[in-house]
């Protein structure tokens, strides 16, 4: 039961996850490392293998229709007032724009759809640090500030205006981010260029992406930037959900797997349990018809034992499934669970039902027991 709920409630938030993020992100795209792996959507900018930051240029400077903004991003982990966070190093997009090279070469000679109005909305919306939660970039951030994600700065117990030490520097806390569900809610967020002195990397990043008018991300776009840049692995957000997709079938597939092996194994050692029960309680029950009881109320004492063993058994397990996607969710995944009563039910009536097919044959078998060969001693 413990196995069954954890699965089938991490399959679940995980799927509503892909939906939302297919839905908020459009067809945005990923460059990302070559040897950089897709099975999570979640955390796919936290592969070990880096990107050269002089690719952001590179893309810049070829003016390629339908690229509307860059966001490169290195993600680390380190410790943070002790407790281990993620570290996403992010490049402000006013950074991007003081560039004048990149501005009157680059994109001054990019060519925008009239009809794709999502990003240049964004432009005129709110460029306040919080936008970061919904648009996946930041206006403005100093190299010594950053934003926390909802979660992180819960457990670091820090707020606006507030420090704290990344790689033994003192940063101050601009703004903590709304709770969005997603795995930037456990992540800390600081300047690009800041967090690769502190590592000392060089000039690299995990990942970049790219926010792409919807027509261009959705034909030449991606190929056109495959060929530019032939290091790296160019995937759409789809593509990745698909990837996703697929492996929550495949937990969905193991889930009932694991519901048919709970079965069988849940009816074959309850029955043993039961049948064992009746072996050593022979003179108890030759004891109780003897002195009138009737076949049924000798079932029925059985199925009663074997109902209370599968309710109790149901509820433990359930709870128990329920922590455990509680903590392995956002951990592995970056998945935010909640309990499902609905599921949680349901997993308490078929542990009692499990319990109850299996005690029936040995209740029967217990009810129609002589009384007289009960006594005999061997």
């Amino acid at each position: 039961v413990t196995a069954l709920v954890a699965i089938r409630h991490i399959t679940v938030y995980s799927e509503l996850q892909v939906a939302r993020q297919l839905e908020s992100l459009g067809a945005n795209i990923l460059i990302l490392p070559k040897q950089a792996s897709l099975q999570d959507y979640y955390a796919a900018d936290m592969s070990e293998h880096r990107l050269p930051e002089e690719y952001v240029a590179q893309v810049m400077l070829a003016g390629l229709p339908g690229v509307e903004k860059l966001a490169p991003k290195l993600c680390l982990t380190t410790v943070c007032q002790d407790q281990q966070v993620v570290v996403t190093g992010i490049l402000p997009q006013e950074d991007l724009r003081a560039n004048q090279v990149w501005q009157t070469v680059g994109l001054l000679q990019q060519r925008k759809h009239v009809g794709c109005t999502k990003v240049h909305a964004d432009d005129a919306d709110d460029k306040s640090p919080e936008a970061l939660a919904t648009r996946r970039t930041i206006t403005q951030l100093g190299q010594r500030e950053t934003v926390l994600g909802a979660d992180v700065a819960q457990r670091l117990k820090a707020g606006k205006g507030d420090h704290i030490a990344i790689f033994g520097e003192s940063f101050r806390v601009a703004s903590v981010l709304p709770a969005t569900g997603t795995v930037d809610d456990g992540r800390v967020f600081a300047h690009l260029h800041a967090i690769q002195e502190l590592a000392k990397l060089g000039e690299v990043v995990s990942a970049i992406e790219v926010m792409g008018c919807c027509e261009d991300a959705a034909g030449q776009l991606v190929p056109q930037l495959s060929e530019l840049l032939p290091t790296a692995k160019i995937v759409t957000i789809s593509q990745v959900v698909h990837t996703q997709v697929g492996v929550n079938r495949l937990m969905a597939a193991t889930s009932w797997f694991v519901l048919g092996t709970l079965v069988l194994v849940g009816i074959a050692s309850t029955a043993s349990a039961i049948s064992a029960n009746v072996r050593e309680r022979r003179r108890e029950i030759g004891t109780l018809m003897a002195l009138g009881a009737s076949p049924q109320f000798i079932k029925r004492l059985f199925l009663w034992k074997a109902t209370s063993v599968g309710t109790l058994g149901g509820l433990a397990g359930c709870a128990l499934g329920i922590l455990l996607a509680v903590l392995i969710g956002p951990a592995w995944l970056g998945v935010v669970v909640s309990p499902l009563w609905g599921l949680s039910s349901l997993s308490i009536v078929a542990a009692l039902g499990v319990a109850f097919v299996a005690a029936y044959w040995p209740a029967k078998r217990a009810a129609h027991l002589d009384p007289c060969t009960c006594f005999q001693e061997v």
